[in-house]
């Protein structure tokens, strides 16, 4: 490193900029043949301003025109204020000669090379489904909306190798979801974990003793400060020994079926999911989460899958929030199965006061699910991540149509049903659950 210290005016002003001389060992570019630099680090480590100024800066300045690059945030906003314009941002942690264009309107950045970057959001996937380049950082990929399907659609974009192979950087606050997990056990994943207190001496010692002390010693503090990657969140309303507890592999006789619907918030998004579970109610009294078919798509998609899931378990009704597009859901049904047995459900209370009934059936072992942990994995997923008191917890679409479901079956009832338009009080529906 001798060789590369400053000796001229010119080399110091340089220096002030150079990440490789003042950024920890931690925060360099690993070295090795990877695909991912999975930065799992607690707050206040500096994953911004690695992913940012330091590593995506250098690829760009290393590349040239032909370098295409993506940046994703939790929202475009979220990707000015933190990733460009943020304290750790890239314009201003960067040398002035080097500093990229930023166009908001464009959501594009350009260097001085060529080398540009185009800004898309966790929370529109299908954005991403036009990319196509070699590098990309996410930042705070935990936050994302849908953190698998943004996640998905940025590999299919990742097929650039006119330079070299295509690299991407995640930045985040860990947080029990599968894909996080499942890029943790990648072996072409380089993680790299860091701590809190791995940045103190340039934080606020007062951040350290009013912040950090307090919630050492908690599971939220094994997460938020340690970056260690937990099952569950300690604040959530279910916990995976809960679940597992009362799993079974086949259910008594079921007296009623019904399925869930929690449908996405625009009626023509693609990119949103819309919530599908199938709860059945046992003579026993108990409930059996049967199948999880929770799907993204235009309504014709999930319009298709929610009756397919109503018509394969023999249910007797589809339930659908009035409050998020209640009569369309009905419209979208209606079109795919003019038959089907549909009921609206209206959301007059919070979505935590919704669950917490829900929540306390589960812990009396009143609720089960039906099958092995991978036939539910992203509805456990969310279960055990979701935190309802927390505003910028995301609504979990597969949560809130199970608690709808498991609502009707077990917690009175509901408004008034929307009777079909044909009467089918006289025919039988076989059903190879019930006797």
């Amino acid at each position: 490193m001798l060789d590369r210290l400053a000796t001229t005016e010119a080399d110091l002003r340089a220096l002030e900029y150079a990440w490789w001389f003042w950024g920890r060992v931690q925060q360099q570019a690993p070295p090795g043949d990877w695909l991912t630099w999975l930065i799992l680090a607690g707050r206040g480590w500096g994953k911004t301003r690695t992913g940012g100024a330091g590593w995506i800066h250098g690829e760009a300045m290393a590349g040239g025109p032909e370098r295409h690059m993506a940046l994703i945030s939790q929202t475009p906003g979220d990707a000015r204020d933190d990733m460009i314009e943020g304290l750790g941002g890239i314009l201003r942690n960067v040398p002035p000669w080097e500093c990229p264009k930023y166009e908001p309107s464009k959501r594009r950045l350009t260097w001085p090379t060529g080398a540009f970057a185009t800004i898309y959001s966790g929370a529109h996937p299908e954005q991403v489904r036009g990319f196509s380049g070699d590098r990309a950082w996410g930042d705070e990929m935990a936050a994302w909306a849908y953190p698998k399907e943004t996640w998905d659609q940025l590999m299919f974009g990742m097929r650039e190798a006119s330079i070299d192979q295509p690299r991407v950087c995640i930045t985040t606050t860990p947080k029990p979801l599968p894909i996080l997990k499942q890029l943790c056990d990648d072996p072409s994943t380089h993680v790299t974990v860091g701590t809190s207190y791995d940045n103190r001496a340039n934080l606020s010692e007062v951040y350290y003793q009013k912040v950090i002390a307090p919630y050492e010693g908690t599971t939220l503090g094994l997460q938020e400060i340690h970056a260690k990657l937990l099952d569950e969140d300690p604040r959530a309303l279910w916990t995976r020994a809960t679940l597992d507890a009362h799993r079974v592999t086949r259910t008594p006789a079921l007296v009623r079926i019904v399925v869930g619907v929690d449908p996405q918030a625009r009626a023509t998004a693609e990119d949103a999911a819309t919530g599908i579970v199938a709860v059945g109610l046992g003579r026993d009294g108990h409930g059996y989460v049967l199948e999880d078919r929770t799907c993204s798509g235009k309504p014709n998609v999930w319009g298709g899958a929610a009756v397919g899931l109503y018509e394969d378990w023999s249910a007797d009704r589809i339930l659908g929030e009035i409050n998020n597009g209640g009569d369309m859901v009905e419209h979208v049904i209606r079109t795919v199965n003019p038959t089907v047995s549909y009921k609206e459900v209206h959301a007059s209370r919070g979505k935590q006061t919704r669950a917490e009934p829900v929540a306390a059936l589960y812990e009396q072992g009143k609720i089960h699910h039906v099958g092995g942990g991978p036939d539910f994995e992203e509805l456990e997923g969310q279960m055990v991540s979701w935190v309802p008191a927390d505003p910028r917890s995301r609504s979990p679409h597969r949560v809130d149509a199970l608690v709808w479901a498991a609502t009707e079956l077990m917690l009175g009832k509901g408004p008034a049903e929307t009777p079909p338009p044909l009467d089918l009080s006289g025919l039988t529906r076989p059903s190879r659950w019930r006797s």
